[in-house]
């Protein structure tokens, strides 16, 4: 029997959309940057929104629980935003929890359930040290056959994939240095980015502040030579170095979704939902093959069919790079490259910012950082900015931006969510 290609029951619409500034932020808490982003959202409506005017509360959040020693985060969020007594969720799935809460809200309101609801994400990450962070972080790991058998965190993780590829494409780690820069470059153009400097920028800080100091600094021509050096970019998990990695970030984003007849009352040009998939993966040790995503393949496939487009119609995309090889490994998943072409795409072009597939133009989670539990709807937000044509000094020009794309993973790939959006109705 042929595979029913889901719809939905009625369009759905983001109206507002709000970002914290994303960074290490030790006097504030989770609810201090959720309402930063809430504000923001609601700031963001063409014509204006208020709390009274949400249903609900889907919030995304991985591990408060630890990070911070608090549970039940749904209800004490909607107090602290003042929507009691709303009804309100957490949504737990690794670093793709904002991409599910997304969904759900998604699919709340086409059900007909609710007309307007706040979706939404926090991690205040920065309370712990970078060990216990790890630590946390490897929870969302396989915690029998990855954690405690293999010791596997998540650098390791993705050292392991990373190796994986490399020795099957003839990739080198280079290759995955130009996806550094490229993101850092980004990101530099984002003011709510954790890094707003460019690779070579902070390459040049490091050198002056050992001058400054009376050291010999080291005779770095370009960010190559940088990233190349131990000293400035040391071997987490080989073949990944520091600057490969996603940091530690606190931060939260939030998103304001309704039904196509709602939208008319908050937004002029709301941007459409077009299609949300969502898919689960087994544990690293059950893929087939380290050098692509399962969950992913089937999510992308699905996002396509609900949105009767191909990856070539896709004019940007937001993925998931916690790690470079992820973003490398993305490209090729979504369909936007074949197999071991990804690894060329950033050392070409092909995915920067004025390039033919603009790929993490808020800076990702390299450059824009990685509060895990609100990535998800951080990568919508970017979209939804540049859908709108509101994206500042990274917007993407000379062409008409009708399709994005983001996808958000979860775990060691055990949770893949796909998100389109669409400028316009269909």
């Amino acid at each position: 029997m042929a595979s029913r290609v889901p719809r939905l029951a009625r369009n759905v619409a983001i109206v507002g959309a709000g970002l914290s500034k994303f960074g290490a932020f030790p006097q504030k808490t989770s609810r201090d940057l959720l309402f930063e982003a809430f504000s923001e959202a609601l700031g963001s409506a063409d014509k204006g929104l208020a709390a009274e005017d949400l249903e609900a509360l889907y919030l995304g959040n991985f591990s408060s629980d630890l990070f911070e020693q608090q549970t039940h985060m749904g209800p004490l969020m909607a107090e602290w935003l003042g929507l009691l007594p709303k009804p309100s969720v957490r949504v737990e799935d690794a670093c793709a929890s904002s991409g599910v809460a997304f969904r759900q809200g998604v699919l709340a309101i086409a059900s007909g359930m609710y007309d307007v609801v706040l979706v939404g994400g926090v991690e205040k990450m920065t309370n712990l040290p970078s060990e216990r962070v790890t630590d946390t972080l490897a929870t969302a790991s396989d915690s029998v056959f990855e954690f405690q058998h293999a010791a596997f965190t998540f650098p390791g993780v993705f050292g392991i994939i990373a190796s994986a590829y490399l020795e099957r494409y003839g990739a080198t780690p280079e290759h995955l240095m130009r996806v550094a820069i490229k993101n850092h470059q980004n990101g530099a153009l984002n003011p709510k980015a954790q890094f707003t400097s460019t690779i070579r920028e902070i390459m040049e800080a490091r050198a002056r502040r050992l001058r400054e100091r009376g050291e010999a600094a080291p005779d770095w021509k370009d960010e190559m030579d940088f990233l190349h050096d131990p000293r400035g970019n040391p071997v987490v998990a080989w073949p990944l170095r520091l600057f490969d990695c996603s940091p530690v970030t606190d931060g939260a984003s939030c998103l304001v979704l309704a039904s196509e007849d709602a939208a008319r009352n908050f937004s002029d040009r709301p941007v459409y939902v077009a299609a949300t998939a969502h898919a689960s993966g087994g544990a690293l040790a059950s893929w087939p093959d380290l050098t692509s995503t399962p969950a992913l393949r089937v999510a992308a496939r699905q996002a396509y069919e609900m949105a009767g487009i191909t990856p070539e119609q896709i004019d940007l995309a937001e993925v998931h790079d916690c790690f470079t090889i992820a973003e490398v490994m993305a490209t090729e998943d979504l369909g936007f490259f074949r197999p071991g072409e990804g690894a060329l795409a950033a050392a070409e072009g092909l995915t920067a910012r004025d390039g033919p597939r603009p790929v993490n133009t808020s800076g990702g989670l390299k450059a824009k950082g990685h509060p895990v539990g609100a990535t998800g709807t951080g990568q919508l937000v970017e979209l939804w900015k540049q859908l709108r044509g509101e994206a500042g000094q990274r917007q993407v020009k000379g062409r008409q931006l009708r399709y994005g794309l983001a996808e958000n993973l979860g775990g060691t790939g055990g949770t893949c969510v796909v998100t389109i959006l669409r400028q316009g109705q269909s």
